[in-house]
């Protein structure tokens, strides 16, 4: 009887699919989403909410939008991009590493200014004009790396349009994503900085000490698509962030839903 029940296993074991895994196992019931740092705690939200009701696990990256999608350029196996602006989706299109059928332009966002919650700084009335590098005395500005993160950018391009740029930009803390530059002013490591109102939202240690007017820089808007390798499932992820639920959760976390939500 233990010879035969041995012989059985052996057998068993023999007909596994390479790697060990049983058929049951082998079917990939995950999606890969590289997504804009400043999207962390809504798309978790989002992802749990999606999994739960599909059974499809979600797995997520998240840095500077600059910075992801050049991993996907290089063959970085992500199956959804979502970009904290216009620019790094349409490079993304050119090089032909997303499907550009499946592009849309899912949520907005405002900038921040920002300073410690213990900080002495009151409410800043940002327009045309305002001293930045004053207010910011003796310390740094945190904000995006101006030249390729998407919250530098938009800051960037805001203090130009208020004529602070010149003055401000030799007190710059460029950092590698939005996140970065919102745990330096968290940690009391700069006394302001430069992020999306969203970061702040979520953050206990920041509070908010002016919003930019919204016609000082571009429209922040976070388009999301399929990448050129993507698995099937990525239909069905898709169809969920732009869900009635999804639009509740990112709300939620301060987002603008841009599209109409689909049933």
């Amino acid at each position: 009887m233990f010879a035969r029940r041995s012989a059985l296993f052996l057998l068993a074991i023999l007909l596994l699919p390479p790697g060990g895994s049983s058929p049951a196992f082998a079917q990939d019931k995950t999606l890969t989403v590289f997504a804009a740092a400043s999207m962390k705690n809504a798309l978790d939200q989002v992802n749990a909410a999606f999994a739960k009701k599909t059974g499809i696990k979600v797995v997520a990256s998240y840095a500077a939008s600059s910075a992801l999608m050049k991993q996907i350029e290089q063959g970085a196996p992500a199956d959804v991009f979502v970009s904290a602006d216009l620019a790094w989706m349409d490079y993304g299109a050119q090089k032909k590493v997303i499907r550009d059928e499946t592009r849309v332009n899912l949520l907005g966002n405002r900038l921040a200014l920002i300073a410690p919650k213990d900080s002495k700084i009151g409410n800043v009335a940002i327009r045309q004009g305002f001293d930045l590098a004053r207010l910011a005395g003796d310390g740094r500005i945190a904000t995006g790396d101006v030249q390729a993160v998407p919250a530098g950018k938009y800051a960037k391009a805001a203090l130009e349009r208020l004529g602070s740029w010149q003055a401000a930009a030799p007190k710059l803390a460029m950092t590698e994503s939005v996140r970065a530059a919102l745990a330096l002013v968290s940690r009391g490591e700069a006394p302001l900085g430069i992020v999306y109102e969203t970061d702040a939202r979520v953050d206990p240690g920041v509070k908010i000490v002016g919003t930019f007017p919204a016609d000082s820089h571009e429209p922040i808007t976070y388009p999301v698509a399929a990448t050129a390798s993507a698995k099937p499932d990525v239909t069905a992820y898709l169809a969920f962030l732009r869900s009635p639920e999804a639009k509740a959760i990112f709300e939620k976390y301060g987002f603008t839903f841009l599209i109409r939500p689909t049933s």
